[in-house]
């Protein structure tokens, strides 16, 4: 399988890139001159040699805001081979989560990346958890082995929108 096909989007499915809210975007745990912009963003996400650190330990909590609702199909994390991440908790919806609560909440999904999966393929998550997503939280738990610092190349969402579905069911009520 080449590179290319290895972070293909899954089918009927967007890239979210363009629907995070990256006004409200946070990460806990970042090192200052690694930071999650080189992870998320379009043309850095993209760089291998930039790359999102943890900072005092391994891990790593990001809260992803978009600026409408959408419904979360799979997630891409690239990272290398020994310090990509490992367990990775998604919560949908919960806002003001930090590292003394994190474990309050059960997640939406737990994925636990493989070296394999590192490469950045698509995981597909539990559809059924995701479908009026505000807002993500991730929880990077742990890398593959079990080093001080996490590294994330890329992080990808994917999944549509929300809003195209009852847009003709809305117009009917005005017209009435």
């Amino acid at each position: 399988m080449s590179a290319e096909s290895a972070t293909a989007i899954p089918r009927g499915q967007v890239d979210l890139l363009d629907f995070i809210d990256f006004s409200g975007v946070e990460c806990l745990n970042q090192s200052t001159s690694h930071s999650l912009s080189n992870a998320i963003k379009q043309g850095y996400r993209e760089d291998d040699g930039l790359n999102l650190e943890s900072d005092a330990d391994e891990q790593l909590l990001i809260h992803i805001p978009f600026n409408q609702v959408i419904k979360l199909h799979s997630i891409a994390i690239k990272g290398p081979e020994e310090d990509g991440p490992k367990t990775v908790k998604l919560f949908s919806n919960k806002e003001h989560m930090g590292f003394s609560n994190v474990n309050d909440y059960p997640p939406s999904d737990t994925v636990v990346l493989s070296p394999d999966t590192l490469k950045g393929k698509p995981v597909v998550l539990k559809y059924v958890k995701f479908q009026n997503v505000s807002s993500l939280t991730i929880f990077i738990e742990d890398n593959q082995l079990d080093s001080e610092i996490t590294k994330v190349q890329k992080i990808a969402l994917f999944g549509t929108t929300v809003e195209t579905t009852d847009m003709k069911s809305l117009k009917k009520i005005e017209d009435h």
